[in-house]
């Protein structure tokens, strides 16, 4: 479990099925964990389009109601944190632009490196912007081009740089496009009755009862219409293929494929990695719930150590809890982890978390074990240590937050109060993820510092905005 660490966002789409709401709905679902602040749903029934969204899940924002009035055979939907376009309802997407040319709705995964350049460019023309997210840039971009839709379409997204994976919906077909980075992921898939779906992650097509088809290739265009579909590059410019390491260690669902890869089955491996690499003596593997389970199963399966819950998540607790005092936020980890005193008591406990990102949560979570009577606490991390901030869509945008930046493996154990402390190495990470597909790369950027793409303004203006 990270330190409060997000993803901002995840998007479902559908087409040519006559419940497309009620089936984005499902898919959104499917994707809460990808953001919780908002969720909203655009439908189009080849005339017009219909909206909802506000703030909340997605069981708060719809009910039968709301979904019945969203009319239409085509449907994209969003679930979001707010991150660095910042929250309120004026960011919740989709967002549903109005021109002379007719409407169309836009949804988005990821971040814009150079929305900042684009926007000012477009304000000086004009341009005025309805709210803080760098979604809307693609908008504004599409209603200043010319030509037939799929070129403004193309055009518009060659000028941008950075992670995305964009939904458009116009009244009678679907576009799905992802960043010529492959940095978020986007997968296509079809129903039995020919209806074709695209979501963040493949568990939201399982859920629907659709069949994975592939995933949008990173600088590709995908359009849907009268139940075909056309692909073509959008950009002359060099593709690669980095997919967010952290996709696989924390965002997706463990059912669900990431380019192939099955994301239970990479963060096992990692497991099994990280005991080859930090071997140590204990009586129990523990995972901090839920996505260190499958880690954890992977280490004690290794090293032949005993695998036991010996923390429990409470899954109600709200969304919202106030934590102003540190003794009351010291109560917040107890109502959401509990620690099992007859698992841990007396005994030489190896914790397998996630990541850590500023250490608090960590040496709350040690704090409970060793209170339970715990006689050792060694933490082993199946990601790299998080060192520089993340621009591509991940609220990790200051180094000021990244305690990694500040102290090493050493230091970092001592803050925590554990008896021993390893983080998983690159190489070791990346053996988890490719020894099933070698076709893909990784972006590593929050463990090197090496970023995929230019930064433009981004690590000036965030890390001012940090201080």
């Amino acid at each position: 479990m990270l330190d409060e660490i997000h993803e901002e966002c995840g998007v479902f789409g559908i087409i040519g099925h006559k419940h497309a709401a009620n089936m984005c709905y499902y898919g959104l679902h499917c994707l809460q964990h990808r953001g919780q602040e908002a969720a909203g749903i655009l439908t189009t029934n080849g005339e017009r389009m219909f909206i909802h969204k506000g703030e909340g899940l997605v069981t708060e924002v719809f009910n039968n109601d709301k979904l019945n009035v969203l009319e239409g055979d085509a449907a994209i939907g969003h679930v979001r944190y707010s991150t660095a376009g910042g929250g309120g309802i004026l960011n919740v997407q989709p967002f549903l632009f109005k021109t002379m040319r007719g409407s169309m709705g836009i949804c988005h995964n990821g971040n814009l490196v150079n929305a900042n350049v684009l926007k000012k460019e477009l304000e000086e023309k004009g341009s005025i912007f309805s709210s803080s997210s760098d979604t809307e840039v693609l908008g504004h971009l599409m209603k200043r081009s010319k030509g037939r839709m799929i070129d403004r379409i193309c055009n518009s997204l060659d000028r941008l740089d950075g992670a995305f994976a964009f939904l458009i919906l116009i009244e009678d077909r679907l576009y799905a496009a992802r960043d010529r980075y492959g940095l978020r992921p986007l997968s296509i898939g079809i129903m039995n009755d020919g209806a074709y779906v695209f979501a963040s992650e493949t568990c939201a097509l399982d859920i629907v009862g659709a069949k994975f088809l592939r995933d949008v290739e990173p600088g590709e265009i995908v359009r849907i219409k009268d139940g075909q579909m056309l692909s073509m590059k959008y950009t002359s410019k060099d593709i690669t293929n980095k997919i967010c390491a952290m996709e696989y260690i924390y965002f997706s669902r463990p059912d669900s494929q990431i380019d192939g890869i099955n994301v239970h089955t990479s963060r096992k491996l990692a497991g099994k990695v990280l005991y080859q690499e930090a071997p140590i003596d204990a009586d129990v593997v523990i995972g901090v719930p839920d996505s260190s389970i499958s880690a954890a199963i992977g280490y004690s399966e290794e090293s032949g150590i005993p695998y036991e819950m010996g923390l429990i998540k409470n899954k109600y607790v709200g969304r919202t809890f106030i934590q102003p005092t540190q003794q009351m936020r010291e109560q917040g980890v107890r109502m959401k982890l509990s620690a099992v005193s007859s698992i841990v008591k007396d005994k030489r406990v190896v914790m397998i978390d996630d990541s850590i990102v500023r250490g608090t949560t960590s040496k709350r979570i040690v704090r409970l074990l060793k209170e339970v009577g715990a006689k050792e606490v060694h933490v082993r991390i199946a990601s790299p240590a998080i060192r520089f901030p993340c621009f591509y869509g991940v609220d990790t945008s200051t180094l000021e937050e990244l305690i990694s930046h500040h102290l090493n493996v050493n230091e970092l154990c001592s803050y925590i109060e554990v008896d021993s402390l390893v983080f998983i190495s690159e190489k070791g990470l990346a053996q988890s993820i490719h020894t099933y597909q070698e076709s893909c790369g990784l972006c590593l950027s929050c463990f090197t510092g090496d970023y995929v793409t230019p930064l433009y303004d981004s690590f000036d203006r965030a890390n001012k905005e940090g201080k």
